[in-house]
């Protein structure tokens, strides 16, 4: 379990007929499952999940079975006071960070509250990156996959002036390329670095650090993106969220 400025996530390896519940929970989560399928209770309802799918839980009292174990990544906001205080980077964020806006939840979804699912199964497209999905809290892009090392010569620095963004490795190995920009201040500078990272793994890159990943396993290779709340400037982009339908943009 790990958070950032405004989220919060938890990996787990479960055994089979693993069951995981949240009561009161105050606000929408997201649940993301590889391989393994899973059982979703909430509010008196059932709701079967497919392996390689997203899913997003309501507020309140849920539960998640996996029948056949597996593996299973939640990503809760920071509201959830008792994961935070369970992450082993609690203190990480006794200090909030100025510079990042607070967490402000997104519009309620079209038609109320239930659980929604999506499969990731979906196929790579001119124009589009990756493949990207929100909720009221979250906003997730599960990346095409490199098959072996990315190409050197086609990297894709760049920086945010103000959300973090957290890349999780759930398949092969990546190196995290990080640059400081030079303030005002040189107590603010720092050397370079390459963080190299075998899954699974997450690293939170800060606002502003000059950042891009390069895949370097020699199979499958397979990086996803959080943001919380959802970027605004890839919800703009016709045809990005795939689920845009269902979660509106604020006014």
């Amino acid at each position: 379990m790990v958070r950032g400025h405004n989220f919060i996530l938890t990996w787990t390896e479960a055994v089979e007929g693993g069951s995981f519940s949240r009561k009161d929970q105050p606000d929408e989560y997201a649940v993301m499952l590889p391989k393994s399928g899973a059982v979703i209770d909430w509010n008196g309802t059932t709701t079967e999940v497919p392996g390689w799918s997203i899913a997003f839980v309501p507020a309140g009292e849920s539960t998640i079975t996996l029948p056949g174990g597996g593996r299973m990544i939640r990503l809760f906001s920071i509201r959830s006071a008792d994961l935070a205080e369970a992450c082993s980077n609690s203190r990480g964020y006794d200090t909030p960070r100025s510079h990042i806006p607070p967490l402000e939840a997104w519009p309620d979804p079209v038609g109320g509250w239930k659980v929604r699912h999506y499969s990731l199964d979906v196929p790579k497209e001119e124009g589009r990156f990756g493949r990207i999905f929100r909720c009221t809290t979250m906003m997730i892009n599960v990346l095409d996959p490199f098959e072996g090392p990315r190409d050197p010569s086609k990297m894709s620095p760049h920086h945010h002036d103000d959300f973090e963004q957290c890349s999780l490795a759930i398949e092969g190995q990546f190196d995290h390329h990080l640059r400081w920009p030079w303030t005002t201040d040189m107590a603010d500078w720092q050397s370079d670095r390459t963080v190299s990272m075998a899954s699974p793994s997450a690293l939170v890159i800060p606002p502003p650090l000059i950042h891009t990943t390069r895949a370097t396993g020699e199979g499958h290779n397979q990086l996803v993106d959080i943001f919380c709340p959802p970027r605004r400037d890839f919800s703009e982009k016709l045809g990005w969220v795939l689920n845009a339908a269902d979660y509106p943009m604020p006014d």
